[in-house]
């Protein structure tokens, strides 16, 4: 029984990589109301602009992840401007915005293959130039480790954690106390309503992508320290992100969470007795019992 605390320990990180993706998701299908696919992709892109500014051109690691997070939200609120605006200025369907999207996850994340290739790659753990890495690790990651009772868990893994608490946290004050916040409820209760009360829906939207997508560059430059980044990582992160926020909630940020969670568990006690592959497929079963049992998620909008 020595597994069990370390396999609720990987239930939790699972979580909370999970929930990163789903909270930058569920903001922005908030808003929007579709399912914006390229918000794997952007994860991708933040991951990569840290190792590139960051391990090849040797910046401080910290600038390099500002850098990260910062591009990776000026893709997304580009992308919006040139792509999905221009498509909802002219009524375009949900599917159509859909096809828009899938096709530009192919295309950034073809332009991030032919500038890095496929080959996976890992991130420094080089931190203000001193590594942060201690042989008697019991595991192989080039991080500091912590022992909970019998249980593992990496400084990376403590900081995935912990981030994704906070920018909920940051995300629920924002909503609600802000103006900005308000408008952004506004926008996603009633498009329409919010325009004839004056409120410029596509600067909000605007604002929606940009911290959405910021989000989405965030987990991709943790996962990226955490296990390493490859090109066709997007999918999979979308893939989780995406189920994590139907079966949480679709479009609420604390859904979003609970699902994110209740995905993690779910995976990795699923596998306990069942081999690795089997992960993939053991998410699935549970959004196809949540689509037939309550399709609505576990919190409603």
């Amino acid at each position: 029984m020595d597994i069990i605390p370390q396999l609720i320990l990987n239930s939790i990180i699972a979580g909370a990589i999970y929930t990163l993706v789903a909270l930058g998701f569920n903001l922005i299908y908030g808003a929007t109301k579709f399912f914006n696919l390229t918000h794997g992709v952007l994860a991708t892109a933040g991951g990569y602009a840290v190792f590139y500014f960051g391990k090849t051109l040797g910046w401080n690691i910290y600038l390099a992840v500002i850098i990260g997070i910062v591009l990776a939200g000026l893709i997304g609120y580009g992308l919006d401007k040139i792509v999905y605006s221009p498509l909802r200025g002219r009524k375009a369907s949900n599917m159509v915005l859909l096809v828009a999207s899938l096709g530009a996850f192919t295309a950034v994340q073809a332009i991030i293959a032919i500038l890095f290739t496929s080959q996976f790659q890992t991130l420094s753990s080089d931190i203000g130039g001193q590594k942060i890495y201690e042989i008697s690790c019991p595991v192989a990651m080039r991080s500091i480790c912590y022992g909970v009772g019998s249980a593992v868990i990496t400084q990376t893994q403590v900081l995935i954690l912990i981030s994704g608490i906070l920018i909920m946290a940051g995300l629920a004050v924002f909503l609600k106390f802000t103006l900005i916040g308000k408008a952004v409820k506004a926008v996603s209760d009633d498009e329409e309503v919010a325009k004839i009360i004056g409120i410029n829906t596509n600067k909000i939207i605007g604002y929606v992508f940009f911290v959405g997508s910021a989000i989405a560059g965030w987990a991709g430059i943790m996962i990226g320290f955490d296990t390493g980044i490859e090109p066709t990582m997007g999918m999979s992160l979308l893939l989780k992100g995406v189920i994590a926020s139907i079966i949480g909630g679709v479009g609420n940020i604390y859904g979003g969470v609970l699902g994110a969670f209740l995905l993690g568990f779910v995976e990795n006690f699923g596998i306990w007795k069942l081999s690795g592959e089997w992960k993939d497929a053991i998410a699935f079963l549970l959004l196809i019992i949540f689509l037939i049992i309550r399709p609505k998620g576990i919190i409603k909008k």
